[in-house]
């Protein structure tokens, strides 16, 4: 009787939290926007694992060197790079949604320049092409949904452009799975003009951000957007008066950046953008294919079908990182994510050892994939949205992002030329995992001494914590 009881207060209570939660938001039309600003985010990840599926035919079409396989992969990195720091000046100039529309439009613009080269220089234009669609979609979607989302619920909506990035990737990695038993590589790339087009006939469908219009003195159009997501008029005037207050203090620099205090917030969202990188998840996830080759699956076919179950997982742990970035916090969920990629990478590291192939590699790998996806993949986009303040969130994450996809080009790049290096003199590439589960263990140390928690804040009082007083990171 006394557990039935505690059960049913526990029920009542959870459900008083969750009205609590709520009340006061049209829910439904808040998950629409952020919907249609994610396919963005489908797109980056679209085009991005793409490369995944035509990565083995490119290299027997054009006969490419360790060198030239490193460049086709990792241009599209470029584009990104001048995609980011471009899109945090577009979207300040013309608003956020004015720069999804042109995201859009370089997508489809790059999808069909890769669909018809005759030569590997031609593919690699069009392929920085997109990447600069990529560098957008990288800066504004997560941008644009964190300032439309109330603080309670900014953490889950701000995920969904990761699980929108992770539904990309698994319909890309599926298409050219079923292309690949005609090694139609031109189809894979092309198919991308089908979400940007959809993307293009979302958009007027979405308000402006809030924010963006009172920067502008659009006030009246400001109250009107948060009026489609808020429904008492209190929390919307609320909205107005923080915003207005933390927008008036004075405009923002790049220089700002490296002030006192807002240098913590700068420096976090920088190194963190290296590590998605330098933790060795992103690099080896676009040579996975010929990895599994090595690994005993030596038809391409049925290695890309390995990483159509592997990206399906991903797709899982981001649902699991959603349900998990709002109730225990980022720090905790960032921590246990590391550590558990510094495991994945040291068992790795010894199956090559030792030999061993087939589905086991598999499995370690989709767990290692598994505690990237649910932490640091998704929490470096996030806390890049909402570390820095209202005058300087554009520059912020203009600067983040073009860290991200820097490192990004670079270890993209010195893969090949690593794994190659590593084959022929040790006759095995586990050092290659090894040194990435070291640096996993650098990115725990930096996030528990760095990194506040930043769960159930507001934007403005994110951005007013670091000049306000010194910022006490949780423990």
């Amino acid at each position: 009787m006394i557990k039935f009881r505690f059960l049913d207060f526990y029920r009542r209570r959870l459900k008083i939290r969750r009205s609590e939660q709520f009340s006061g938001v049209r829910t439904p039309y808040l998950c629409l926007v952020c919907f249609i600003a994610s396919i963005a985010g489908f797109l980056f990840g679209y085009d991005l694992n793409v490369m995944i599926g035509g990565v083995i035919f490119l290299k027997s079409q054009f006969q490419l060197t360790p060198v030239q396989l490193g460049f086709a992969v990792s241009c599209a990195t470029l584009g990104s790079g001048v995609g980011a720091v471009v899109g945090g000046y577009i979207s300040e100039r013309l608003g956020r949604k004015k720069t999804l529309a042109f995201t859009a439009i370089i997508f489809a613009v790059g999808s069909i320049g890769t669909a018809i080269p005759t030569t590997i220089i031609q593919f690699d234009v069009f392929r920085i092409v997109g990447g600069i669609g990529i560098g957008l979609a990288s800066v504004v979607a997560p941008m644009y949904i964190a300032e439309i989302s109330p603080a309670d619920l900014r953490g889950r909506l701000v995920t969904i452009d990761q699980l929108a990035i992770l539904t990309g990737a698994v319909i890309s990695v599926t298409i050219c799975y079923l292309l690949s038993a005609t090694a139609n590589w031109r189809a894979m790339f092309a198919s991308e003009v089908v979400p940007a087009v959809l993307l293009l006939i979302g958009l007027p469908m979405i308000p402006e951000s809030p924010r963006w219009l009172l920067e502008k003195n659009a006030v009246l159009e400001a109250r009107e957007a948060l009026g489609k997501v808020y429904l008492i008029e209190e929390e919307i005037e609320r909205e107005v008066w923080g915003i207005t207050r933390s927008i008036e203090e004075r405009t923002g620099t790049f220089r700002d950046l490296f002030h006192p205090g807002l240098r913590q917030a700068t420096l976090i969202s920088v190194v963190l953008a290296i590590f998605v990188q330098f933790t060795g998840i992103a690099p080896l996830d676009f040579y996975l294919p010929l990895i599994f080759q090595q690994a005993g699956f030596q038809r391409a076919p049925d290695a890309i079908f390995q990483m159509v179950i592997v990206n399906a997982w991903m797709f899982v742990c981001t649902v699991i990182a959603i349900w998990l970035v709002d109730s225990i916090g980022r720090r905790p969920l960032l921590l246990a994510g590391l550590g558990g990629m510094a495991v994945g990478m040291t068992l790795l590291g010894m199956m090559f050892v030792y030999k061993i192939t087939g589905e086991l590699v598999i499995v370690v790998t989709m767990f290692c994939l598994g505690c990237f996806i649910a932490s640091l993949a998704p929490l470096f986009w996030l806390l890049a949205s909402e570390l820095f303040p209202t005058r300087l969130r554009s520059k912020g994450m203009g600067i983040a992002s073009f860290t991200q996809w820097t490192a990004s080009f670079i270890s993209i790049q010195v893969i090949p030329t690593m794994l190659a290096y590593a084959e022929s003199r040790f006759h095995t590439i586990a050092a290659i995992f090894w040194l990435f589960a070291v640096i996993c263990l650098g990115a725990i140390a930096f996030s528990y001494y760095m990194i506040p928690e930043t769960k159930n804040r507001s934007l403005e009082e994110i951005g007013r914590s670091w000049t306000s007083s010194k910022v006490q990171v949780p423990r």
